[in-house]
């Protein structure tokens, strides 16, 4: 259907129109200038509020010193908040609540600067307060305006060729705005289906001005479609990946668009040294104050379990960890006593109310900081799952094993995102985690740990996730 010269889209008014949009993390860039320069703007209306008058250049330099190291610090609140990821585009409408609580922590982080970094001379008492009003206000307006630019402005158009409800969730969340992008045509593939590729993928390249094909390309229903795709190149299409723009978006791989190439080409199993032995390192250093803490809480966790009944103070359950080997986890008893997580078998156990407590408020956590130490367990990783339920969600969930490539761990990215299956067997929740857990075995860093643990700070703060 492309014999000869590669084709040209014809000047229109609709491929005229389209400007080029940033990219998803050049946003993520954007907001990050527009937030710092925010905050310089609020300092200076700040000064000028306390003084009831425009602040003089050298007072706001001398002010401005300390408020930029204070800043790295805030921007890192606001990314553990979510607001510069993708998914915060899906729900702008909590953005203002989101920043007033990320605010609230920057406030007690600046009063504990000042307090105990007495280097820059200064204690901005009555400025740090109209500072913290003023930088909430500014920040809300500024995003306010960047989020109206951004719908006002043309959208990236894009044809979207895939299929699956990963597909179909990506379209929805597109054409909800705030990425840049906007699915002018979609293609559901079906292998059996019929597909006239000038019709349903070209036609609309030319009619609705898209600039974009976003695509499956492992698909094996796409395989027939390469060569005459493959022309639209020279006619400045651009061609992006249906799991990278999923996964940016939402933090997770679409497990129904993998494939065993997928694997093949995503997923590393070499060491890497120098991010093994950093996180071995972190692991070894931050696990000694955990362990004891878990000792000096012990005396009371025994008091409290000792006034519910009699039962042992630690339960060792086995778990399936790195290369599907198993090994046992030590927790603070929760339960009535240790079924070994046999549920449903032998007389029926429960949660005792300080069971709930300890559960609650993660204590029960505690000893497993020693298997951290032992080189079992990783402060951050996929969670271990029992040797029972690992053979079942192995025997329904495709690829399931490939989360014990990699070390477990206390938390991970699906302990903060993911749907769980509390204690017990519920398969569509495990897929879901599964998700989360693929995109950290792919995606694995220092940076993506440290994420992790900061969020999972938050959690524990709020006592949410599991």
């Amino acid at each position: 259907r492309f014999a000869g010269a590669a084709p040209r889209l014809p000047p229109g008014p609709a491929l005229r129109s389209i400007e080029p949009m940033p990219t998803i993390r050049a946003r993520r860039l954007i907001l990050v200038l527009g937030d710092l320069v925010s905050v310089a703007l609020a300092l200076y209306l700040a000064l000028g509020l306390r003084a009831w008058a425009i602040p003089a250049w050298n007072d706001y330099l001398r002010h401005l010193e300390p408020f930029a190291v204070l800043s790295v610090a805030w921007l890192a609140v606001f990314f553990v908040a979510g607001l510069y990821d993708a998914r915060a585009s899906l729900r702008r409408r909590s953005e203002p609540k989101v920043l007033l609580y990320a605010q609230g922590a920057n406030s007690l982080l600046a009063v504990a600067f000042f307090y105990f970094v007495p280097y820059f001379g200064i204690a901005p008492k009555t400025v740090l307060a109209i500072f913290l009003a003023a930088s909430f206000a500014v920040l809300v307006g500024w995003r306010t305006l960047h989020r109206r630019a951004a719908a006002r402005r043309t959208s990236e158009g894009v044809v979207l060729v895939g299929r699956g409800e990963e597909m179909r969730e990506l379209r929805d969340a597109i054409n909800r705005g705030g990425l840049g992008y906007q699915v002018v045509h979609s293609v559901a593939l079906d292998v059996a289906s019929s597909l006239d590729v000038q019709a349903d993928i070209v036609r609309p390249i030319y009619e609705q001005g898209a600039s974009t094909i976003i695509i499956d390309a492992h698909d094996d229903a796409v395989s027939p479609l390469l060569p005459h795709l493959y022309n639209l190149m020279f006619a400045g299409v651009s061609f992006v990946s249906l799991h990278e723009v999923y996964e940016e978006i939402f933090g997770r791989v679409p497990l129904s668009l993998v494939s065993h190439g997928w694997f093949l080409e995503n997923v590393r199993t070499r060491p890497h040294v120098l991010y093994d032995v950093a996180k071995r390192v972190f692991d070894t250093l931050l696990a000694l104050p955990i362990l004891l803490a878990a000792a000096a809480v012990a005396p009371f966790v025994w008091l409290g379990l000792r006034l519910e009944g009699r039962g042992a103070l630690l339960i060792r359950q086995e778990r399936i960890g790195q290369g599907g080997r198993a090994f046992r986890v030590a927790k603070f008893r929760t339960m009535l006593f240790d079924d070994a997580g046999r549920y449903g078998e032998g007389r029926k156990n429960e949660v005792t109310r300080f069971g709930a407590f300890l559960r609650r408020s993660r204590l029960d956590e505690l000893p497993q900081a020693w298997n951290i130490l032992c080189g079992e367990l990783s402060l951050i990783g996929p969670r271990p799952e029992l040797p029972a339920l690992v053979k079942r969600y192995a025997e329904e969930i495709p690829y399931y094993g490939v989360r014990h490539l990699i070390k477990p761990g206390l938390s991970g990215w699906a302990q903060i995102y993911g749907e769980h299956a509390h204690h017990g067997v519920d398969v569509a929740a495990t897929q879901n985690k599964l998700s989360y857990d693929l995109y950290y075995v792919k995606n694995r860093s220092l940076w993506l740990d440290l994420s992790v643990a900061l969020r999972t700070a938050v959690t524990f703060v709020r006592r949410e996730g599991r």
